[in-house]
């Protein structure tokens, strides 16, 4: 009964089968280990660095990945040019990072966000940097780009104002070399609010991270309905067969019916015939004898 198993339509379906269940389910576990590796960074991220850890130079720190983001950094060198980074909101009110850079002993800047200020961005309410050589110790953040949470990436600031905090903003607006990255002062000074670290990208459980985990449950349910979809072929089949076996299924015919006789459509002859007039005529005629 089961030999149709090893027909050709079945290799077929067979081969099909044993090919993609497997992809599905490598597929699905991949995706399940890209949300598992989000939760895992979404920890690390937003257990805080101990407040006993010591600052690393600058530049043994960089580049800036998910384990160095949000590590204490220390530079050292002079306070240059001081920028507004205006629309950033810090528990729930609008207000602005005052930003100064740092040119550090290495020759290269480094945005210094010294804390951040309620309000619009205005000049004359940010304190003025500390003249001379200072050591500047905050926590290290990568560049931000047009598409990081809270940047103004409109353009069409006034002087004096940043939307974007990284170095191909500021490449045009001075005319040295800057570090791909920032720091932000944990301990500011002169009323300044400290703002705080920010979690590395693709770390957070966004959209992005729940994605990856209805992608898991999609590539599972493929795999499910394939084996469905087998099974039930497999079962159609085997009861096709004992319905033929029982004399169930009806026979086609070997030949095609024959056509319907043709009536006649002869008139049929009469059984009686009548004198004609002719021979009655003559009949009466005759003399009687």
């Amino acid at each position: 009964m089961h030999r149709f198993l090893l027909t050709p339509r079945w290799w077929g379906i067979n081969v099909f089968v044993a090919l993609a269940v497997p992809v599905c389910l490598f597929m699905g576990t991949w995706q399940l280990g890209r949300f598992e590796d989000r939760v895992d960074s979404h920890k690390e991220a937003t257990a805080g660095r101990p407040a006993a850890e010591a600052a690393a130079p600058l530049e043994s720190l960089l580049p800036v990945d998910k384990e160095t983001s949000g590590r204490l950094a220390s530079a050292s060198g002079e306070y240059a040019e001081q920028l507004l980074v205006p629309g950033r909101r810090l528990d729930g009110k609008d207000g602005f990072y005052v930003l100064t850079l740092l040119r550090t002993d290495s020759g290269k800047a480094v945005p210094v966000v010294r804390g951040w200020l309620p309000g619009t961005a205005d000049a004359a309410k940010a304190p003025a940097a500390p003249a001379g050589r200072v050591e500047v110790t905050g926590a290290l953040q990568a560049s931000e780009s047009a598409t990081s949470k809270g940047v103004y990436a409109e353009g069409g600031l006034p002087a004096g104002q940043l939307g974007v905090i990284g170095a191909a903003s500021l490449v045009n607006l001075v005319p040295y070399e800057f570090y791909d990255a920032w720091l932000t002062v944990q301990t500011p000074a002169d009323g300044l609010t400290p703002v705080p670290a920010q979690a590395p990208s693709n770390t957070g459980l966004d959209l992005k991270a729940f994605q990856n985990l209805g992608y898991t449950g999609e590539w599972f349910v493929f795999a499910a309905f394939v084996l469905f979809m087998w099974f039930r072929l497999y079962r159609r089949e085997v009861e096709t067969l004992r319905d033929a076996e029982a004399g169930l299924l009806p026979e086609a015919a070997d030949r095609s019916p024959e056509p319907p006789a043709a009536a006649s459509t002869a008139a049929p002859a009469p059984t009686t015939a009548t004198a004609s007039p002719s021979t009655t005529a003559t009949a009466s005629a005759r003399p009687a004898e």
